[in-house]
């Protein structure tokens, strides 16, 4: 990718192509910064690309109004730049409004740090946690980044890596679940592994054992609802917590799960980036308990 520099709504290149015919012109320009054709050409139509004197000038930041109204939240934002950003979802609280009115969701988080730090921006979260799992929510800031991460997830090139505290032993101790997820018809909240589901595929490596319960490292190659706990529960190793899928509960109010790291191509650069978060004081408090032989 090309470096650039931003004012405003602008985003300013330079030493662009002066090429005679606009098509020729606008595959320069995409060969240079990775935008594609198609988006080119559609911001072009919307008056969003200016030529000067040795300088290209695209609108990738326009004023956007957030859809939501932010609500306070006591939530940390890992990464930002002028493309994404990062935030730390905290237990108990959804990604985004399932009903017309919800309130106290990460979006409405996110919009309130949008709206206190005088940023005018959409929200766009690229994928999502369960209500009660903490852990890193990745969010694009502009339309051009939505299209970039959007195909990366597609493209199953952002990595979500996981720590979770699960019942029993995972044997083998490391490998590959490779089970189809479909809705359990018995229930409307619950997933189950059934042949007729979606493709589903986890990766796990236990970390430590200790009496009753082992710590493990997941990672998703695919994300479909409840995926690490119908596959552990699938697995005979139910999380920690999990009352939905048989996980003891009395050490633990919640699924002992935790999304702490992401890697992923920045949208603009190309340039690798890998954020972590640190284990939430109460999951780490539950795996010394466990270390220390209580039984989960």
């Amino acid at each position: 990718m090309t470096d650039y520099r931003r004012k405003g709504e602008w985003l300013e290149l330079s030493a662009a192509c002066s090429g005679a015919a606009n098509e020729e012109w606008l595959a320069d320009i995409a060969a240079r910064s990775g935008i594609s054709p198609v988006f080119l050409q559609r911001l072009e139509r919307d008056g969003g690309v200016e030529r000067q004197a040795g300088k290209l000038r695209l609108r990738l930041f326009p004023r956007e109004a957030a859809q939501l109204e932010g609500g306070y939240a006591d939530v940390q934002i890992v990464h930002e730049d002028d493309f994404c950003l990062v935030a730390m979802k905290p237990a108990g609280m959804p990604v985004h409004p399932s009903e017309p009115g919800q309130i106290g969701t990460l979006d409405h988080a996110v919009a309130y740090y949008y709206e206190t730090t005088g940023q005018y921006c959409r929200l766009r979260h690229i994928h999502r946690l369960d209500n009660d799992t903490t852990g890193l929510v990745l969010y694009a800031k502009n339309d051009f980044a939505q299209q970039i991460l959007d195909q990366a997830m597609r493209e199953k090139a952002i990595r979500r890596t996981y720590w979770a505290i699960a019942q029993g032993r995972l044997v083998p101790p490391a490998g590959l679940i490779d089970r189809p997820i479909g809705k359990d018809r018995h229930h409307a909240q619950r997933r189950r592994v059934s042949q007729s589901g979606a493709p589903a595929r986890t990766r796990y490596q236990t970390v430590e054992q200790a009496r009753g319960a082992a710590l493990v490292e997941l990672e998703l190659e695919t994300g479909r609802t409840h995926q690490i706990r119908v596959h552990l529960q699938h697995a005979g190793a139910p999380l920690v917590g999990d009352a939905l899928y048989g996980g003891p509960t009395n050490l633990f109010a919640r699924q002992a799960l935790h999304g702490y790291k992401l890697d992923f191509s920045h949208p603009w650069s190309g340039e690798p980036m890998t954020l972590t978060a640190p284990m939430p004081e109460e999951m780490a408090a539950l795996w010394s308990k466990l270390q220390a032989g209580a039984a989960p």
